[in-house]
């Protein structure tokens, strides 16, 4: 018997497995790099972990008239690595503009036959400008020269005696460039934006001083080449900064303003004080009236704001006459925070009603999810196209026409501040690598994003695994897995891969998978572990399977590191009921079709107008409890089933990509339920499985994934009975 027994499980196994084992469910591990004494096996910086450091003192001067900036700095590294350094690697973004780079970042490099200016400038550069960094000098603490080498975007700084492990130096560099005028390429994160009608500009400088790159763990130097996709990987430090730019000019900055008595006038001075107790408004420091005078000025004199900014890993700054000014303070558990605006005229009124309003609401949100904004200052500064993001300062798009704006304009103004706001806390404090893996400050950031969003303005349009569908379903022969560096993505597809996509499987997590207290707790240690440290994916997915007890390896796997999409069919359901004998077996043939082990039995329903098959339960042998002496109560069994319906559900899965299946009964009397089966149900076949549920209700429709939770691209095949597609003909005859 047990012979007899072994061959049927042999024979049942390879039918079973008639196709091709993908290893659905197996760890990752072999995918992420391994644990070590740096990081743990549990996603948190190991006992041994280090980070480098990098202090700056940087003097600058903005010329205006010239559209250039000059600076000196001296930068303290300090080598908390176990190795001893004999060169370093400074990063010079500036360079990326140069004409001989064009194509770093060449993004849209498609001539058609109709094409306005601007695009032409965009694929050809035919008006030229001056970009990229001169390098005065290079000293090192005693003045000495330093060699170095300029590769594009990076300089090698050749040390004359390694930098020993656990040692630090200073060294010194004098540099200057041509300001860009942001309206003259694509991806310009900075530089100038004029204004013709007044004859100003706003100055956004970003990107702006030779910076050093990071050195860690994992891969030593991350000197990749700037390509403008993939933005940052940066050391922490504390800054101190002096900018000198037109007396008539306003700084908002990176830092706390040092000598506000210096440069801002006693009722400015006032005003800020009394909005630094203000809780529930923002209070004008610059108003409308105070800027548009300010406009007719060119002063030619010169005056420094001075700035100290601790525990950062950038610094940025915006400067201008013509900036309106307004600031409030936002209370959170352990700090408050003074959130400010600078905008110029042209982002009246909207800018003045919701700009401020937008950064206390994304440092109440965010923080309440990860951790308290840590820093004293939250500024939000208006420009042309963009959302770009800096420690403190962040520089936004949206601008109404003519004082008037659309809901739809006006929700992406606000979406983007808040967006860029919370990038204070992915990437600059839980501090990834941007330049290798974009969307773990990109996806991760839209997440909390999109949460406040929801909770802050319910009304707003926001995204769900629906909005992912489209391109989920693309071409796989273009589709690339998230899990691809930052510059080679397509650029029409970076924005659902590393922002959108995953945005959606932490929605998932979060709200179907693993449960909103467990996963909420999770998400908060991860950011707690790394805050000010430099996590990769592997930590991440580490962390988020350690406190939650959780295997994820197999959402991870696929949707991390492959293109399958989530397509679910519901392909059969069967309706049973169990043969009684004490029933009247006429009235029991009219409400079913045939018994089970009758010649029609197996036959595919198209829906249930059929009635039930009729189920033979016998009773059980002794043999098949094996050495068991105890038996089931079989009358209790027959009691529990009698009269019910039985339900056979059979699952396909088309798209490859394993997901939990939720499943909604709709009842002939109009009610309904649902029954949550978790992804493990596909651990041993990846394909297709099967479900048997007992019902007391008789049911009229089964459907898969009800409220659109994981993404399913084909929805038309999640339905029992089916429900036939509407033709072209149908679909236009409705539309006209």
């Amino acid at each position: 018997m047990r012979h007899i027994l072994l061959a049927f499980l042999i024979l049942f196994s390879i039918k079973a497995q008639a196709q091709k084992w993908q290893g659905k469910f197996e760890p990752i591990d072999n995918m992420i790099a391994a644990p070590n004494i740096y990081r743990t096996a549990s996603g948190a910086p190991g006992k041994a972990y280090w980070q480098q450091r990098a202090n700056y003192k940087i003097k600058a001067v903005l010329d205006e008239a010239n559209n250039t900036i000059s600076g000196e700095e001296t930068i303290t590294y300090f080598n908390n690595s176990p190795d001893d350094l004999s060169y370093l690697w400074i990063q010079l973004e500036q360079n990326v503009n140069k004409k001989e780079n064009e194509d770093f970042g060449s993004i849209n490099n498609n001539i058609r036959e109709g094409i306005n200016a601007r695009q032409m400038q965009f694929l050809t550069r035919a008006i030229d400008f001056p970009a990229g960094y001169s390098i005065k000098y290079i000293k090192d603490g005693n003045g000495n020269p330093i060699k170095s080498l300029v590769n594009n975007t990076m300089m090698k700084v050749l040390l004359d005696t390694p930098l020993k492990s656990g040692a630090s130096m200073s060294f010194s560099i004098a540099w200057s460039y041509p300001i860009t005028d942001r309206s003259m390429y694509l991806l310009s994160r900075e530089g100038y934006e004029y204004f013709p009608e007044d004859d100003n500009t706003v100055y956004l400088i970003a990107h702006w001083f030779p910076r050093m790159a990071v050195y860690n763990d994992t891969e030593g130097w991350q000197n990749q080449q700037f390509q403008k996709l993939g933005e940052f990987a940066l050391e922490f430090g504390d800054y101190e900064v002096e900018i000198s730019v037109p007396e008539d000019h306003t700084v908002a900055s990176t830092g706390v303003l040092q000598n506000s008595e210096k440069v801002l006038s006693k009722t400015q001075q006032k005003r800020l004080d009394e909005a630094r107790k203000s809780l529930d408004k923002p209070i004008m420091i610059i108003t409308k009236e105070e800027a548009e005078a300010n406009e007719k000025t060119k002063s030619k004199k010169l005056k420094t704001w001075k700035f100290n900014a601790k525990n950062i890993r950038d610094f940025a700054f915006a400067s201008s006459r013509k900036f309106i000014w307004d600031a409030q303070a936002v209370k959170l558990p352990t700090n408050t925070v003074m959130a400010m605006s600078f905008y110029p005229k042209e982002g009246l009124p909207v800018w003045k009603e919701e700009s401020t309003k937008a950064i206390m609401h994304a440092l109440e949100v965010y923080s309440e999810a990860t951790f308290d904004y840590p820093y004293p200052v939250c500024i939000s500064v208006n420009t042309s196209n963009i959302g770009m993001e800096f420690p403190m300062i962040s520089f936004n798009g949206g601008r109404p026409k003519n004082g008037k704006i659309s809901d739809r304009a006006k929700q992406g103004m606000i979406g983007t501040i808040i967006h860029e706001v919370g990038h204070n806390w992915f990437p600059m404090i839980v501090s990834s690598d941007e330049r290798k893996w974009m969307w773990m400050d990109e996806g991760l950031n839209t997440f909390l994003n999109i949460r406040t969003v929801a909770e802050r303005y319910p009304d707003f349009n926001t995204k769900t695994p629906k909005s992912i569908v489209p391109f989920m379903s693309g071409d796989k022969n273009i589709l690339r897995p998230i899990m691809t560096t930052s510059d080679n993505e397509l650029m029409s597809q970076f924005g659902a891969n590393f922002y959108l996509k995953p945005t959606v499987g932490l929605q998932m997590l979060r709200n179907s998978i693993i449960g909103k207290e467990l996963f909420d707790q999770a998400f908060k240690e991860y950011a707690n572990r790394w805050k000010y440290k430099h996590p990769n994916p592997g930590d991440l997915f580490r962390t988020l399977e350690d406190a939650t007890a959780t295997d994820l390896d197999w959402f991870f796997r696929g949707w991390f590191f492959t293109t399958d999409n989530v397509d679910m069919e519901l392909a059969d359901v069967k309706w049973f009921k169990v043969f009684e004998e004490n029933t009247n077996i006429e009235d029991q043939k009219k409400k079913s079709q045939f018994k089970i082990e009758g010649e029609n039995a197996g036959k595919k329903a198209k829906d249930f107008s059929s009635g039930p098959e009729v189920i033979n339960m016998a009773a059980t042998p002794d043999a098949a409890y094996g050495q068991f002496l105890s038996r089931i109560d079989e009358a209790e069994v027959r009691k529990q089933v009698s009269g019910k319906n039985i339900y056979e559900v059979t699952i396909k899965n088309k798209g490859g990509l394993i997901m939990p299946v939720t499943i909604e009964w709709i009842y002939t009397d109009g009610s309904k339920d649902l029954d949550k089966l978790p992804a493990q149900i596909w651990r041993r076949n990846e394909y297709e499985v099967k479900q048997t549920f007992i019902k007391e209700k008789e049911v009229a429709k089964v459907n898969l994934d009800p409220n659109f939770e994981f993404a399913d691209t084909d929805m038309d095949n999640n339905s029992f009975p089916k429900v036939d597609a509407k033709s072209k003909f149908d679909e236009f005859k409705e539309n006209n």
